[in-house]
């Protein structure tokens, strides 16, 4: 009987060791999230699937180590990083759930900007995409500024909780963009609920530093943007499931 128990403890214990692995395992699905229908948009190698905007090309600022995908800005001009510029999901998104870990340099910021519309008359990407911010709220100026703070959709509304962990540390963040119905996540935690493409969601636009974007914030589907703003930042596990 006791050999038994010892057995049956043992294979317990194995299964869930191999669970842990699998769920731990950066750049990988679960078999759950498979069957959910969740796919990977970065393989932790390769940068496929991905490309500046408006080009066919990745600066070579944008690459890989340890499994993420990082910006090396150690090369700045302006505001922006040389041979960095803001990349871009090769796809375009409607109905999703998407989800990326990323981690900030000290006084850092970038942000994850979705529904983007690649097209030569816009400049930059958050010239039509709503963008949810990475930020050091220790230290980097934005965080003085309400709806600048990590974890808002930037300067549209701020969150009333904050999750967000020390620069240098992972976060997890989600957008649930679902027929006008946004959430942003961070850290399990919510930050943002709306209504987009409504008379308020305008209304709240023109009250915004987009107010002069005649465009933004009105595609209900696009390309999923990682924004380079000239510092360090890094991405890994990013994964999306599409939404009926």
């Amino acid at each position: 009987m006791k050999m038994r128990k010892m057995i049956l403890l043992g294979c317990i214990l194995i299964g869930g060791l191999n669970s842990f692995a699998q769920s731990a395992a950066s750049n990988t699905l679960t078999d759950n999230e498979k069957k959910a229908g969740w796919k990977l948009l970065f393989d932790g190698q390769t940068l496929s699937g991905w490309h500046n905007y408006k080009s066919d090309k990745i600066g070579p600022a944008w690459k890989i180590s340890e499994g993420a995908l990082y910006l090396d800005a150690s090369n700045k001009k302006d505001w922006q990083t040389m041979g960095g510029g803001d990349l871009i999901t090769k796809d375009e998104f409607e109905n999703y759930e998407f989800s990326v870990d990323w981690k900030i340099e000290p006084c850092g910021n970038s942000g994850i900007i979705f529904n983007v519309v690649e097209d030569p008359k816009y400049d930059y990407v958050w010239k039509t995409g709503p963008e949810m911010q990475v930020l050091d709220n220790a230290c980097h100026p934005d965080a003085k500024i309400v709806k600048h703070r990590a974890g808002n959709l930037y300067d549209l509304i701020a969150s009333k909780k904050e999750s967000v962990h020390s620069a240098g540390e992972w976060n997890t963040a989600k957008i649930i963009s679902n027929k006008g119905h946004l959430e942003l996540w961070l850290n399990d935690v919510k930050q943002v609920e709306t209504e987009m493409f409504t008379p308020e969601w305008e209304a709240m636009v023109k009250e915004s530093k987009f107010k002069t974007a005649a465009d933004f914030g009105k595609a209900r589907k696009g390309h999923i943007a990682l924004q380079d703003h000239g510092n360090q930042v890094w991405y890994k596990n990013i994964k999306i499931r599409e939404l009926k």
